[in-house]
């Protein structure tokens, strides 16, 4: 088969084209919502690019990919350590099958290499790289959250809030919390799920014809 660019990253260039289709309608489908909402208040509709510089749209964005990134982070933490029998998820039980042979010096990243700091950073950049994301995120759905709210607030004649006590606001938290609970129970589906069922071919999962007890892809 023809080595092309969509063969070396088809996997990426696909999943990333879905996120922005996805990204894009739920642009359109929100500023269409909180136009209907504003109207419902007797107030003015607000055009597109006032939308998507608005504390609505990017306190639903940063909400959603906050709990993506901790999930993420979280998982690659929690597989160092924990294992789950007959899980493709988890690494092998007897930690003698988790030996690989050791990469020739000449391939190996340059950072991996260097040694000391560089090699530590390197060694545990996938996790640090999750949970900065999180916080990133994390924070930008603090600061939507919150603009939100002032021209909740505004709608309904009431004083905003500060910065600081928006942070300890319950329906802030619950914002984060409902999603926090709905990533781990979608890893817990699949680290479980995949002890007993199988996807042919699908490096999530065991090979077809492994027993439900075999642990690791």
């Amino acid at each position: 088969m023809k080595d092309t660019f969509f063969r070396r990253n088809g996997l990426s260039v696909v999943v990333a084209a879905m996120m922005l289709a996805a990204w894009s309608a739920q642009a359109v489908t929100g500023h269409a919502a909180h136009n209907q909402e504003l109207l419902e208040h007797g107030k003015a509709t607000i055009g597109w690019h006032a939308y998507l510089t608005s504390g609505d749209f990017w306190s639903a964005t940063f909400e959603n990919w906050e709990s993506e990134f901790l999930q993420m982070g979280v998982y690659v933490l929690l597989t160092v350590w924990l294992r789950q029998k007959g899980s493709a998820e988890s690494r092998p039980m007897d930690e003698a099958e988790d030996d690989t042979e050791p990469t020739p010096v000449e391939r190996q990243p340059r950072a991996w290499r260097r040694g000391g700091v560089v090699r530590w950073l390197y060694a545990n950049s996938l996790s640090i790289a999750f949970l900065l994301l999180f916080f990133f995120s994390f924070t930008g759905h603090l600061f939507g959250s919150w603009r939100k709210s002032i021209g909740d607030a505004a709608m309904h004649h009431v004083p905003a809030e500060s910065l600081g006590s928006y942070a300890l606001d319950p329906s802030f938290w619950f914002e984060s919390f409902q999603n926090w609970q709905s990533e781990f129970l979608a890893v817990l589906s699949l680290v479980v799920l995949s002890i007993f069922l199988r996807q042919k071919d699908s490096p999530q999962s065991k090979p077809v014809d492994a027993p439900n007890d075999k642990t690791g892809s």
